[in-house]
């Protein structure tokens, strides 16, 4: 990722870190004491109000054709059930339909029932190491390290480590000004050659002395009480052994697709991760914001920096691997929305879709490894929930190829018929996402989903089958 500097000043209430070279801006985390809702205020533009109307009036003309082909539609179900192949086809979508239907409204109930954990008082607040792994991200870890450093956290339980992990670029001069600014308050560390994000984790792992590890990635920016909310679960929970943070796009006034990326995060942390926290089960923890019970951690850490897959050596995923080996050794893995972060994602599309392989793989990988547990006596309560979310997201890989193959085959027989059909299913799914964001923050933001799940569908469709074909590869893709 490049080199990018951002306005620490604007997310520091009361900070005494002035300085003659940072302005001061109002905060980008706007809490209203009144309600739950953390509103983040973005700028509007003309042409982000282009892509949105354009969308929509893409969406209704995908409505109109459907009511239109109704007769082509009507004929086409009746030669799948005039055959035996149309009858299993059918039979097959029915059921896939039921499952995940039933999925949603189980996970709606999961997300209602969901309730984050208040933060606990600074005496029971555990000791905590805060480790950020750092490759090529110029002046932004500098930010991060500040972020963290005016933590409304007792500075006497907290640890703070910065580790570059070889960058090309002035990465490690900035590590070296927060430390000058920071004096003790951090302690930095260099790594000799690039050997990877786990490797920069593993050695701050083993340096740390905290009872709690919190990994924080280096373009990442938390909010003033992020780390205590963060921690405390594992106070109140003594069987929790990794806790998710909320992850939100730092950088979505600069770029259309970080504004799209933005709701789809919501959606995948703060409805997707809730429910998943209900069940104890948090499936991955983000290498954006995440913590770690220290028992925990090295219980499977040998495990973790020596994971190979098809007899190569893990580069990617270290945070899904980390979160699958907890849960496999019984504990809770939760998440906590009142846990605020930041982050910085790719503004093109390059970078974006090596970011979603690299995602991809790890999710093929660690599908396998949770396979080998999940369908054991794993852990005490009730596994039920876990099983459920694995068999969801095994199910979504399986059928990735024959989606793909019957995806091909409707584009060449009735091209217009699965545009149309295509474009009114996403108005139809994508509607839950406008509605949950427009609930939780902006009304206009939230219609980012729809032009988010268009470019998904017509641009990145060749993600899922590429990556789970590709899953042995090794490599960032990200990284310069």
């Amino acid at each position: 990722m490049e080199s990018e500097t951002i306005i620490s000043k604007q997310f520091y209430a009361g900070s005494d870190l002035s300085s003659n070279d940072v302005q001061i801006r109002p905060s980008i985390f706007k809490i209203n004491n009144n309600s739950t809702k953390a509103h983040i205020e973005r700028p509007k533009s003309t042409f982000g109000f282009m892509i949105l109307a354009g969308t929509f009036l893409l969406l209704l003309a995908g409505a109109f054709f459907v009511f239109q082909f109704q007769p082509d539609f009507d004929q086409l179900h009746l030669e799948r059930l005039n055959s035996t192949g149309g009858i299993i086809f059918l039979a097959i979508t029915v059921a896939l339909f039921l499952f995940k239907g039933g999925m949603f409204l189980y996970n709606l109930f999961l997300y209602f029932k969901y309730k984050p954990i208040e933060s606990v008082s600074d005496e029971l607040l555990p000791t905590c190491t805060v480790i950020v792994p750092a490759y090529n991200e110029g002046k932004l870890v500098y930010e991060t390290l500040m972020s963290l450093a005016e933590s409304d956290f007792p500075a006497h339980k907290l640890e703070l480590l910065a580790i570059d992990d070889g960058s090309k670029d002035d990465t490690w001069y900035w590590i070296q000004q927060a430390k000058i600014k920071l004096g003790d308050r951090v302690s930095i560390f260099q790594q000799p050659q690039n050997k990877g994000k786990r490797h920069a984790l593993y050695r701050g792992f083993n340096l740390g002395k905290g009872e709690i590890f919190v990994t924080v990635d280096s373009d990442s920016i938390v909010k003033k009480d992020t780390l205590r909310n963060l921690v405390s679960p594992f106070i109140v929970d003594e069987k929790c052994g990794a806790v998710a943070g909320n992850v939100q796009v730092l950088n979505n006034e600069k770029a259309i697709l970080p504004k799209m990326l933005n709701v789809s995060f919501v959606m995948s942390f703060e409805f997707m991760r809730s429910a998943e926290s209900a069940l104890g089960s948090v499936l991955c923890t983000p290498g954006a914001l995440a913590a770690y019970r220290r028992n925990a951690v090295f219980a499977c850490l040998p495990e973790w920096i020596d994971q190979t897959f098809m007899g190569q050596p893990s580069d990617i995923g270290e945070d899904r691997a980390m979160t699958n080996m907890i849960l496999k050794q019984g504990h809770h893995v939760l998440f906590q929305r009142n846990a605020y972060v930041l982050t910085n994602v790719p503004e093109d599309y390059k970078g974006l879709y090596k970011m979603f392989i690299r995602w991809g793989r790890s999710n093929v990988r660690e599908n396998i490894m949770m396979a080998q547990y999940v369908w054991k006596d794993f852990r005490k309560e009730s596994k039920v929930g876990a099983r459920l979310l694995f068999t969801e997201q095994s199910l979504r890989i399986i059928m990735t190829y024959p989606f793909f193959i019957f995806m091909f085959y409707f584009i060449a027989t009735h091209p217009l018929l699965f545009i149309s059909s295509a474009l009114l299913g996403i108005l139809i799914v994508s509607s839950f996402s406008v509605l949950f964001y427009a609930k939780r923050y902006s009304f206009s933001e939230a219609f980012w989903a729809y032009s988010y799940s268009v470019f998904y569908t017509f641009g990145l469709f060749w993600i899922a089958p590429y990556s789970i074909i590709t899953a042995h590869k090794r490599g960032w893709l990200t990284r310069g």
